[in-house]
């Protein structure tokens, strides 16, 4: 089946959500409209999740806050808050968060930054910038999904713009834009050298997973299309990265500000990232190429 739309999120929030004693505050549509994707065992457990957190702070009624906090919790994953990081590694984090948050900011068609901040969570993120979407989507066109990388490679082009090296801390940043980077151009027929074409199909459902089975996957090309598949897939990620690192730059005094102002507070949200957002609202653009 495929994953409820917004009506039908709604919808399967009504049923759950009868077995919980809710404030005032608690809109099911507004809780359908920051779930997009998710499952109806995903809103069960939601509810469930939101429920908890009430019950831990006694409180006579489940909030909308509790229900904001346990779409955090599966989002990003519990805070590890005694995962202890020395001053440096918090600094870099700092800044890379805030990358990836101001870009966000500046390019139109983003999903808006919802929070950020350096609190780790779940197995291995030092710090988590969440986006949440305002609408359900079921199709991108070229220019979003160009911003959609520049977001990624937002938090890596703050960290070579500060401090001129390059950490470890991209590493998921960059397999998702590689990913996508890689779908424009032999997926979605988005590259200007190759063309309208389909260049990888989906994986045989009668062989199953190739790779467990030992087999070379089947390409309908020739090598040469291969090297300009990678050339291509190379210019994507270049080109976002080169757009994320000029959009930082003509902003580094609103990066410095705003990543001093988070390792102060540990979470920047609500009036904060207004603030942010109202500060970035007259700058210019750099060209996307």
């Amino acid at each position: 089946m495929d994953r409820p739309d917004k009506v039908g999120r709604v919808q399967i929030l009504n049923v759950h959500l009868k077995k919980s004693r809710l404030g005032t505050d608690v809109d099911p549509q507004a809780i359908a409209a920051l779930t997009p994707g998710f499952t109806g065992a995903d809103l069960a457990n939601l509810v469930n999740e939101a429920t908890l957190l009430a019950t831990r702070r006694n409180a006579d009624a489940v909030s909308m806050h509790d229900f904001t906090a346990a779409i955090e919790r599966i989002i990003a994953g519990l805070e590890k808050r005694n995962r202890l990081l020395n001053p440096r590694e918090r600094e870099i984090v700092a800044y890379h968060e805030m990358g990836h948050a101001l870009v966000a900011m500046a390019l139109p068609g983003v999903d808006p930054v919802h929070k950020v901040s350096i609190i780790p969570r779940g197995m291995g993120a030092l710090g988590y910038t969440i986006q949440r979407p305002t609408e359900d989507r079921f199709l991108m066109t070229r220019e979003e999904l160009e911003n959609k990388m520049a977001v990624l490679l937002g938090g890596r082009a703050a960290e070579w713009l500060v401090f001129a090296h390059l950490s470890t801390g991209a590493a998921d940043d960059l397999t998702k834009v590689t990913d996508i980077a890689r779908a424009m151009v032999t997926r979605y027929g988005m590259s200007k050298r190759l063309g309208h074409l389909a260049l990888e199909r989906e994986p045989n459902s009668f062989l199953g997973n190739e790779a467990m089975l030992g087999l070379k996957p089947q390409h309908d090309y020739a090598e040469s299309t291969a090297t300009a598949i990678d050339e291509e897939v190379q210019e994507l990620v270049q080109a976002a990265f080169q757009r994320s690192l000029a959009l930082l730059e003509a902003r580094r005094g609103l990066l410095e500000r705003s990543a001093r102002q988070l390792l102060q507070q540990e979470t920047l949200d609500g009036e904060a990232l207004r603030a942010l957002g109202a500060a970035m609202a007259d700058q210019p653009l750099p060209p996307a190429t």
